[in-house]
């Protein structure tokens, strides 16, 4: 995938911090949510260290022509004005059911209270919206990418601060 333009000076600046690193590494720039309010709040909670996951709907990727991310990829945190935050390295990818996500994975996601309960709740909502703007029903048997990420970039961005809240938001 093409490094966008608004995103070529962050990653350069990481590639020559460490030495270089390869383009297909790249794996995207995104906005957490949808919405710019989810999109503000849960970037800031991956640099605050706070949020070191995301799920997403697996029928999203293949709609959009898009693999699965893997073990080292690279992405680029935006924030809703599209400015990137920070650079995090894809850890895990694990796909299950929506129904089997753990309690483990909702507190490393670092959203609300941490709990499963919330998690559901606040996830239900999002893929439920995500899915009637394509046409589709939730269920709870629907496949789910569950990543586990670190901030690589910049250096002392995604160490979590005495001072990090968590979100309400998915």
């Amino acid at each position: 995938m093409k490094i966008p333009p608004n995103v070529q000076a962050m990653w350069f600046e990481y590639s020559d911090l460490v030495g270089g690193v390869e383009d297909e590494r790249f794996y995207e720039a995104f906005n957490f949510g949808d919405s710019p309010t989810m999109a503000d709040e849960l970037a800031q909670l991956v640099v605050n260290g706070v949020k070191r996951a995301t799920a997403g709907a697996v029928w999203v990727y293949a709609a959009g022509g898009q693999p699965l991310p893997k073990p080292g990829d690279l992405s680029v945190v935006l924030d809703a004005q599209d400015r990137p935050l920070c650079i995090i390295e894809t850890t895990q990818v694990d796909v299950l059911p929506f129904d089997d996500v753990s309690a483990e994975f909702a507190a490393t996601e670092g959203e609300g209270d941490g709990s499963l309960a919330y998690w559901q709740q606040v996830h239900i909502a999002f893929f439920t919206r995500e899915c009637e703007q394509s046409g589709r029903t939730f269920s709870t048997d629907m496949e789910i990418s569950c990543e586990r990420f670190r901030v690589v970039y910049p250096v002392n961005a995604g160490t979590a601060s005495t001072g990090a809240t968590r979100s309400p938001l998915p």
